[in-house]
């Protein structure tokens, strides 16, 4: 009785997340796009601050 249980080899390729493509790195480094969800982020948080206090 010979089985074999594949395993995952620490550190190999497969144990990575995948490669971001080339838009998702643009658009992390792009500062427009960057500043939109800096103030969409800020508001959300000031609606939930602001109904809270309501």
């Amino acid at each position: 009785m010979n089985t074999q249980i594949k395993k995952t080899i620490p550190y190999s390729n497969t144990s990575y997340g995948t490669e971001p493509t080339k838009m998702v790195r643009f658009m992390r480094r792009f500062f427009i796009f960057q500043l939109y969800n800096f103030f969409r982020l800020n508001f959300k948080i000031m609606r939930i601050v602001v109904g809270g206090h309501s």
